[in-house]
């Protein structure tokens, strides 16, 4: 059984709580990041707790940790779990209110620190064999509604498009904007290859910057591959040469298809497969925390 962090308390996952009146649950009012753990090593634990405080000030939310000590209480809940490898959810709310929208009234800010191990999020085989995906209907909240940037604990758009993609048997929705640009994946950002160079939408149009994206663009480059952040439609999903969507717990899945259109080959190509082993390479490697 999991031990849980409930603001610097550990408790186990079955008593871990929070009050019913908090505004994460009843309004989605929060943030969150999810967080790997290879081999005993936090990745990029620094540039999630960055992001998670830049989502923090964009939904007018105070963290009640600073920066430093709230990494001393993630590296604290990964040993109190023997994580080796696995997966973290770190989450705070906005806090105890009433049933007024109000943000402000709402104290005992609270944070959450969840450290399990787990499967990749689409499966061991997805990694090697890839995933088919659709194009949902549901569209990604528009730059001007929500700060589409920030990593709340709003997510019913997300769960609506994956629901849509499950229930005619696919693994993932990839998600436009209402101006018909391509933006993201549910939970995930999307690259795909043309001629060599690959190819993802930019933060601009919608899309989440992503740990493990920026992380890909990066290993690309170093690579020898043009990266290029540049609106797509699904013309250009559809004539791909090689698909793939990256996550923090996804890490690099290829894309077999979209909409039943085989992408490439139907398998992972030789690109995907090179950047791929790039990024084992480099998560094996990387000196962090724990």
């Amino acid at each position: 059984m999991a031990r849980v962090n409930v603001s610097g308390t550990m408790v186990d996952e079955k008593a871990a709580s929070i009050s019913v009146f908090d505004h994460g649950l009843l309004y989605g009012d929060g943030v969150f990041e999810g967080i790997r753990v290879y081999n005993r090593r936090i990745f990029k634990l620094g540039e999630h707790l960055d992001r998670m405080y830049d989502s923090a000030k964009a939904i007018f939310l105070t963290i009640p940790l600073q920066k430093e000590d709230f990494r001393a209480e993630i590296i604290r809940t990964c040993r109190e779990n023997g994580i080796t490898s696995g997966y973290l959810r770190v989450i705070v709310t906005r806090g105890v209110g009433d049933l007024s929208l109000n943000p402000f009234i709402c104290t005992n800010q609270q944070y959450i620190i969840i450290a399990k191990e787990v499967d990749p999020l689409l499966g061991e085989k997805s990694i090697v064999s890839g995933v088919d995906v659709i194009t949902s209907s549901v569209r990604r909240a528009g730059l001007m509604a929500i700060p589409v940037r920030a990593k709340t604990l709003n997510y019913l758009n997300s769960v609506l498009a994956l629901a849509q993609a499950l229930k005619l048997g696919r693994q993932e929705a990839i998600l436009f904007s209402e101006g018909g640009y391509v933006t993201e994946g549910s939970g995930d950002n999307i690259f795909v290859i043309k001629n060599g160079t690959v190819i993802t939408p930019p933060a601009s149009a919608g899309a989440l910057k992503g740990i493990t994206r920026e992380t890909v663009i990066a290993l690309s480059r170093q690579g020898g591959y043009e990266v290029r952040e540049e609106n797509m439609t699904s013309y250009d999903l559809f004539t791909a040469d090689e698909m793939f969507i990256t996550g923090t717990l996804a890490e690099i899945v290829p894309v077999r298809s979209v909409d039943g259109q085989k992408i490439g080959g139907g398998e992972a190509g030789m690109h995907t497969k090179k950047i791929a082993s790039m990024f084992r390479a480099f998560t094996s490697q990387e000196r962090a925390d724990y």
